[in-house]
């Protein structure tokens, strides 16, 4: 996801720092990862030697476009093992910068759903290792909406009483796809003329916004500063957690399927181990911290599978199926139609 942030308060770089997880610098780690903050358990490098004994580097990456903005100006050198959403992990691969998955040292890849070893950005897992997925769609207060939104147009022509009560993210696809599915389009549209009909749609919708946010709209909703709000299903989650007023639905134009994933670079030094580090992750207890503690569904049957029953129940959202999830719109590299998106951005948030 473009512009995660991940949850720096639910695990903090104090802790991870401590437990010997630096966020730069060469080193004498046997694996060296970049990861967004607080994605990973805090004790990971500890309990990573643990089983294998080997030491790990953790370098932090604020967005997706931060470290591949990196790894395309060194040909990936310096990194072994990357997260990236799906979209760069595409685009990593067709510049020949990632190494093949070796299937024989990672049986973990079993863990996962089918659905999961299908996606069409990468089938099979050549690749990619996927880490997370989920859907986004309209995060609000039921106490503060009048019955339950369910479209896109709640955000993109509001309603007199959400006038000034609704955020948007601000991230180039993501903001596009709400403009692009309220007007029947596809979240991969390259079609100049579709993709400037959203942007002027967007343009109008912002006169009645609160606000672009990418970071903290789910503390909004908590406060009842908003009252509706354009969200990542894991995010809505984090308001969930304060305010059980908070409902999270995926709007009737449907949405898209994000897909958050692990790649090892063929400039890697260090492959073996990143191999290792791949299998340990997907190891169904590993893997299952991510759903337990950052409240984002992942594409291992085992680790859900294990999840506390009443922790679906509070957070209806993460008990989603794969088949509910693949059968939103995924992801992908736009090419060249990518700098439409970010020019139709641009016009958006320069306009009055």
């Amino acid at each position: 996801m473009t512009a995660k942030t991940h949850f720096l308060s639910r695990t903090g770089l104090a802790a991870l720092v401590a437990l010997g997880l630096s966020a730069g610098g060469a080193g004498a780690a046997d694996l060296v990862i970049s990861n967004w903050d607080g994605y990973m358990a805090p004790d990971i490098a500890e309990s990573f030697k643990k089983a294998t004994g080997l030491e790990i580097e953790v370098v932090n990456h604020a967005t997706n476009e931060e470290i591949m903005g990196k790894l395309m100006a060194s040909g990936g050198k310096g990194y072994d093992l990357v997260f990236v959403s799906s979209p760069f992990a595409e685009v990593l691969n067709h510049q020949g910068l990632l190494e093949t998955v070796d299937e024989a040292a990672v049986p973990n890849l079993a863990n996962l759903y089918p659905e999961a070893a299908g996606l069409a950005y990468d089938p099979g897992n050549a690749f990619s290792v996927p880490y997370a997925w989920g859907t986004t769609g309209l995060c609000y207060r039921s106490d503060l909406v009048e019955g339950s939104p369910d479209s896109w147009m709640a955000l993109l022509k509001s309603p007199d009483d959400l006038k000034g009560k609704t955020t948007m993210l601000a991230t180039d696809r993501w903001l596009m796809a709400a403009g692009l599915l309220g007007l029947g389009y596809s979240v991969n549209e390259s079609d100049p003329a579709k993709i400037n009909e959203a942007k002027d749609l967007l343009i109008e919708a912002k006169k009645d916004l609160l606000a672009y946010d990418d970071t903290t709209f789910y503390s909004k909703l908590v406060s009842g500063e908003a009252s509706l709000v354009h969200a990542w299903d894991g995010w809505c989650n984090y308001g969930i957690a304060d305010n059980k007023d908070i409902k999270f639905v995926v709007p009737k134009e449907g949405s898209d399927l994000w897909v958050d994933t692990m790649v090892v670079m063929k400039a890697a030094e260090h492959k073996e181990n990143a191999m290792k580090f791949l299998n340990f992750m997907l190891d169904a207890e590993n893997h299952a911290w991510a759903a337990s503690n950052i409240l984002y569904k992942v594409p291992n049957k085992a680790a859900m599978e294990s999840l506390d029953p009443e922790l679906l129940a509070s957070y209806p959202n993460m008990a989603m199926t794969p088949a509910e999830l693949t059968g939103f719109e995924l992801l992908r590299d736009l090419g060249e139609a990518q700098k439409g998106y970010s020019r139709a951005v641009s016009e958006i948030k320069a306009a009055n």
